[in-house]
């Protein structure tokens, strides 16, 4: 049996990797391993801890490493505490191989503890670009410590090889949001309303806004242009979620929170999971913030979405994508031509450039395929620029 440690620290993080963990659950060669950190352990960010138990996943590790202080003082802080907490983690457990997705400075720590452990690496969503966040320079330095890679497009792919790894080690196999889409029972409209407590109205909209670590303020005065938009807004409802931990967090927090206070058409929600937001997703008009749920799921779900900002510029997306520079009346006219006829009918015909599902799938089949002996000492793959 192969001994997979998955390392999850985030509620968005954990709705891609469930279907992955699911298979190696139930593979006949591969063992499961959970490792929980981050978000999951933090009341503030829903302690999302119970969402994994709930559906079914044991969980062998805890590592506890947030601090209160989003500063980034306190993140480099936190991030100390998680490489001493994975160290001690990977030396109980002794893994296999440990999978890993994503950009985040708790991920980068549990790299960081696998390398100097000499335990192998997999690497999920590699390759892509965020300039607006230092995600990006965390992302590009976790696939240079991993050895297998598993990215959600072919432009990916090259990237990652362009890194300098083997190109037989990396595999696009699509993204693994669009699993989500196939494999759980959306929600109704009189269910989800149930279920939140809410009425939706005749118009609807799903809205996430995260820090822009490389902005001043974490891009606060972009969501002040956000919500004087949405403020002025009739008949619309507006369902926000709340952000992840990056630095500068708390000050988004208050600033949302505070206008839901003095919104009758606004409802804020600390976590809804995958169930929930995919539902809302599902039956709202559209998506509008910096999330990249807007750019892999929303396109899944034939929804469009207004892209603001520079926190995800550089990612492949598909036309039901509105690239949108933050300010009140950019983001008016993106809104408009959102709600317009002509562009909710196109929607039907958007291609995702991310697939359409089964990445979860491949992935565990590689993983039950692929030797993970003589992974550790990597050759530079040189790529001829002519």
């Amino acid at each position: 049996m192969k001994r997979i440690c998955v390392v999850t620290g985030t509620r968005a993080e954990y709705g891609l990797l469930r279907w992955v963990m699911e298979g190696i659950k139930r593979s006949d060669v591969l063992e499961l391993q959970v490792v929980i950190t981050g978000m999951h352990l933090t009341p503030e960010f829903g302690s999302t801890l119970s969402a994994i138990e709930d559906d079914g996943f044991g969980i062998d590790k805890k590592v506890e490493m947030l601090l209160r202080s989003d500063t980034a003082v306190g993140i480099t802080k936190s991030m100390g505490l998680g490489m001493i907490g994975f160290a001690d983690a990977f030396a109980d457990l002794r893994p296999d191989l440990i999978l890993m997705l994503g950009d985040r400075f708790e991920i980068f720590c549990a790299a960081t503890a696998a390398m100097v452990a000499r335990i192998p690496v997999a690497h999920l969503h590699g390759g892509e670009i965020t300039e607006g966040l230092i995600d990006d320079s965390i992302r590009h330095s976790i696939s240079k410590m991993s050895h297998l890679h598993f990215v959600a497009t072919e432009e990916y792919r090259k990237r990652v090889m362009q890194l300098g790894e083997n190109p037989e080690n990396i595999f696009n196999v699509g993204g693994l949001g669009l699993d989500n889409i196939k494999k759980l029972s959306l929600l109704s409209r009189d269910e989800l309303e149930r279920d939140l407590g809410i009425n939706l109205l005749a118009r609807n909209l799903l809205i996430t806004f995260h820090p822009v670590t490389l902005e001043d303020n974490a891009g606060l005065e972009q969501l002040d242009e956000l919500l004087t938009t949405l403020d002025e807004m009739e008949d619309t409802g507006l369902i926000f979620t709340m952000p992840n931990a990056d630095p500068g967090n708390q000050a988004i927090r208050d600033s949302i929170s505070l206008f839901c206070e003095n919104h009758v058409n606004a409802s804020l929600f600390i976590s809804l999971g995958q169930l929930r937001y995919l539902s809302c997703m599902s039956h709202v008009d559209g998506v509008i913030g910096n999330s990249s749920s807007g750019l892999i799921e929303a396109p899944g779900l034939k929804k469009g979405s207004v892209n603001i900002g520079n926190r995800q510029r550089g990612r492949n997306h598909a036309s039901s994508v509105i690239d949108c520079e933050a300010s009140d009346a950019a983001i008016r006219e993106s809104l408009a031509r959102l709600f317009s006829r002509d562009f909710q009918r196109q929607l039907q015909d958007v291609v995702n450039p991310y697939g359409d599902g089964g990445a979860s799938e491949a992935i565990v089949r590689l993983l039950e395929k692929h030797p993970l002996d003589n992974l550790l000492k990597k050759q530079f793959y040189d790529v001829m620029i002519p």
